[in-house]
């Protein structure tokens, strides 16, 4: 069993905070996802989050205009520069101060950045050279009496403007100019968000919180004024020589709304405003012509970006966590994505691997795509927060259980709730099983203790089973269908029930401490249970005793919260894991809990050795990421600063509201502040049907882990005369059975594609024949992954076919330890299918429209000859 599982992408989260950008080509967007940068690729319809993390959550990123170089600065002012090419940190930098707006120059020679009521410019390192120092300041520019909020260049990269809020935009020069004096362009009342330079450089509009316009334009210079003699007549005319002063007044007039971000295109002149009642608008400047307005949000819109080209407006809305693409000629959505508004609470692969399921305490279900990492359907008929969700083993049908007091079964065909299954007398429900068939699902309550029956097809009760004294925490079927259901309660008991069979025989199975979750191994032996004292407990189904423990209070111990009495390495008496799953071949146990670790466990031959801890952040705005906590953070009265509610001091009203309780205080069981100080941790791990990744729903949202095999040298019989040269020499002579073995043992992939895809077509069932059994397993994985990402269609489809039939009797007898293999073959044989039907579709109904209007061509042409002959 391998462990070199990498982090590969966030999936259950598309917008956290911060400003959204552009790419230069304009196809890809790039949105903070709190430490990290996601990107999507518009275009092609997939995303992928950079494998970079900042200490904090992101407040600001900025991409050079080559696109090779990312800057994302966290709220603290702590910056990585990041080749974003490769997605590798070149080098770590201090702003010493929060950074409200970071901008490249447009010829990408200079950076700028918000210094509080300062402004500083920095020159852009070389993302080619390794230096020890690469960023140097070129000046600090001072001027503003408040926080400086936005920069914007001008476009020959000679100087800038700056808004703040004193309720002023001033404009500097990047050099000192002989003659120049600094411009304020004063008169708004509200603070002002964003100043623009047109295309030309003849206006620069201003825009202001309460909704002003200001465009301003070069004074009407009098007859007498004499022009200064060291300047020359070009520069005379330039932005920085020019007498600005107010030429018209506009006013969005939307009353209780204020402006919370803007952008602009010089080129078509478009002003692209968002404001705070989730509404936002496009006016064609310096006309102030209104060309679109739509409301896309509940809440206000925090970030706004427009493309390159001014056809693509991106939205992201800070509260409800949504990004928007937005067509606005054709009116269109090009991309719309929210993540879950509270806490992502579990999650359940597809039989098949493509796809994943996730519920929220937003009482919302998400289904989401492996390949592209978007969610492509979302159900909303629970009116209360989602507790379990389980796939049936056959068919698309999904199941989720929810505080609501129902059970609902969707159908992913035709995307609807086409069951609803309740109690008898209104109970809640916290866990959900579905059996092997498919036409029984279980569900245990929290408040009556015990566990519903029902039958999915014709969606009765069938039966209640009564026992446990707690609530049933976890329930689980025998993955082999022996008829056996495993529910785990908080009275400390494992029950197994004979659920079908005459005698109703019910097996309970004491421990030492309740029990929070449970899983079967894939051949339905053994049953693992992780309870509340951090203990993993494995039984013998068979015999009933217990075959193995694993003590895993100090593997899952680790983190410090800010409010903690105790040392990190003490304060283990609250961790414990509350998820539990085993890998496709049953050697490994994956096991994460209300901690930053999520740990693997090798669990084979009754051991139970600790193969790797992953640490699934390392944001220090999340509490619990600290091993120790800084004294410096403590204050003259002893408090820590991290602890003190500074919401008040936010700029928005709505922001400043105090919405808790009366009388409730944190900790207290008041729910309106449980989005205040996130913890991180994991509620629920899954592994993928293909045991090539596992994903858990962490704080952060849904973390995707793969198998990285590109950076490894995992030789599997390497003798000394095997060398890729060697391989190569070998494929030259046509001896392809050797190559291919050789490159096996070799194990890289680039040369295993080279002498796979130099076999001739005609001895491929030849070569498939004649393989040795113990590479059919990698061949067959190798052809999985190759038949996704390669346009060798039928070349691939021969090559599975021949391994198939010619290794099939062997792949069966062996099914068990080849079942990751076998999925990730019908994983990329299901995706085959659907591109090619999808195809298969489009064309058809395109040949049908052509035939159709040829018939009604040839018609015409009919009657017109008709016509002429009469």
């Amino acid at each position: 069993m391998r462990a070199n599982y990498k982090f590969s992408n966030i999936c259950g989260t598309v917008y956290q905070q911060g400003n959204i950008i552009f790419t230069p080509d304009g196809n890809t967007l790039l949105s903070p996802v709190g430490n990290r940068v996601s990107v999507f690729d518009l275009v092609n319809n997939k995303s992928r989050t950079l494998p970079v993390e900042n200490r904090k959550n992101i407040a600001a990123i900025a991409l050079s205009p080559d696109g090779n170089v990312l800057v994302s600065v966290d709220e603290d002012g702590r910056a990585l520069l990041v080749n974003f090419k490769r997605g590798v940190v070149l080098h770590h930098f201090n702003f010493q101060k929060p950074v409200q707006d970071i901008q490249f120059s447009p010829d990408g020679k200079f950076i700028a950045v918000t210094h509080d009521s300062h402004v500083q410019v920095w020159r852009t390192p070389n993302h080619l050279v390794r230096e020890f120092a690469p960023f140097v300041l070129h000046r600090t520019y001072t001027g503003h009496h408040a926080d400086v909020s936005s920069i914007r260049w001008s476009p020959d990269s000679t100087c800038f403007i700056t808004t703040s809020r004193d309720m002023t935009a001033r404009l500097f020069t990047l050099d000192p100019l002989e003659g120049f004096r600094p411009k304020t362009f004063a008169g708004h009342k509200d603070a002002v968000v964003g100043a623009y330079f047109s295309a030309d450089g003849k206006f620069i509009y201003t825009v202001s919180r309460d909704g002003a316009v200001f465009t301003w334009t070069a004074k009407d210079e009098p007859d007498d004024a004499e022009v200064p003699q060291l300047v020359s007549s070009a520069l005379a005319h330039s932005i920085p020589q020019t007498r600005w002063g107010v030429h018209d007044r506009h006013y969005f007039n939307l009353p209780h709304t204020k402006v919370v971000c803007t952008t602009f295109h010089p080129p078509s002149n478009l002003l692209v405003v968002g404001f705070s009642s989730g509404v936002f608008g496009l006016w064609e400047l310096p006309s102030f012509t209104n060309i679109h307005t739509l409301s896309i949000s509940q809440e206000k819109i925090s970030s706004v970006a427009i493309s390159p080209t001014g056809e693509w407006l991106a939205f992201g809305a800070r509260r409800l966590g949504q990004l928007l693409v937005w067509e606005w000629q054709s009116e269109s959505y090009i991309l719309k994505q929210q993540g879950h508004y509270f806490d992502m609470n579990t999650l359940s692969y597809a039989p098949d691997g493509q796809t994943i399921a996730t519920g929220g305490d937003d009482g919302k279900l998400k289904v989401w795509s492996v390949q592209n990492g978007f969610c492509f359907v979302t159900f909303s008929e629970h009116t209360a927060p989602i507790m379990g969700i389980t796939f049936a083993k056959h068919g698309s049908v999904l199941f989720s259980a929810s505080l609501d007091g129902t059970v609902r079964a969707f159908d992913l065909v035709r995307y609807r709730n086409f069951r609803t299954f309740t109690s008898p007398s209104p109970v809640q429900f916290s866990s959900i099983a579905v059996d092997p068939s498919g036409e029984v699902v279980a569900a245990g309550s929290t408040d009556t203790f015990e566990v519903f029956m029902w039958s999915v097809q014709t969606g009765k009760l069938l039966d209640i089973l009564a026992g446990h004294e707690a609530p049933v925490s976890t329930l689980a079927f025998s993955p082999t269908g022996a008829n056996q259901l495993a529910s785990g309660s908080w009275d400390r008991t494992i029950r197994i029930w004979s659920i079908f069979g005459r005698s109703r025989a019910v097996e309970p199975l004491t421990l030492s401490s309740d029990v929070l979750s449970i899983a079967f191994r894939p051949d339905g032996v053994e049953l693992g249970a992780s309870t509340l004292d951090g203990q993993i407990t494995f039984f013998d189904v068979r015999s009933g005793k217990q075959s193995n423990v694993i003590d895993g209070r100090k593997d899952v111990s680790g983190g410090r919260k800010a409010d903690d009495r105790v040392a990190a390495a003490n304060s283990s008496s609250t961790k414990a894991f509350t998820s539990l799953a085993y890998t496709a071949d049953g050697s490994c146990v994956l096991a994460g809990g209300n901690s930053k670790y999520v740990c693997l466990y090798d669990v084979r031959e009754g051991e139970g050795v600790l193969v790797k801890k992953f640490q699934i952040s390392e944001n220090l705005s999340l509490d619990g990421t600290q091993e120790f906590l800084d004294s410096r953070k403590v204050n003259d009265a002893g408090i820590n600063v991290d602890l003190i509610d500074d919401r008040g001091n936010a700029s928005d009203l709505e922001d400043r509201m105090d919405t808790t309780l009366p009388g409730a205080s944190r900790g207290a069981g008041d729910m309106s502040v449980r989005r205040y100080r996130q913890e991180a941790r994991t509620k629920c791990v899954r592994f993928s049907p293909t045991g090539r990744a596992w994903a858990a729903a962490s704080t952060e949202g849904l973390l995707i882990y793969s198998l990285d095999d590109t950076v490894m040298f995992d030789p599997f019989d390497l003798t000394i005369d095997l060398t890729p040269q060697a391989v190569l020499n070998i494929l030259a002579e046509g001896e392809y059975l050797k190559a291919l073995v050789l490159a096996f043992r070799l194990n890289e992939k680039p040369i295993i594609q080279q002498v796979y895809e130099r076999i001739p077509r005609s001895d491929i069932r030849l070569v498939a024949r004649q393989m040795p059994n113990i590479y059919i397993p990698a061949l067959l994985r190798f052809t999985s992954e190759h038949l996704e990402k390669s346009p060798h269609l039928e070349f691939d489809l021969i090559w599975v076919q021949a391994v198939i039939t010619a290794h099939g009797r062997f792949l069966r007898d062996h099914s068990g330890e080849y079942a990751p293999v076998l999925r990730a073959a019908q994983k990329a044989l299901g995706d085959v299918e659907g591109s090619i039907s999808r195809l298969c579709d489009e064309n058809t109904s395109t040949l049908q429209y052509l035939i159709d209007q040829s018939v009604v061509k040839h018609g015409l042409d009919t009657d017109m000859s008709s016509n002429a002959f009469n």
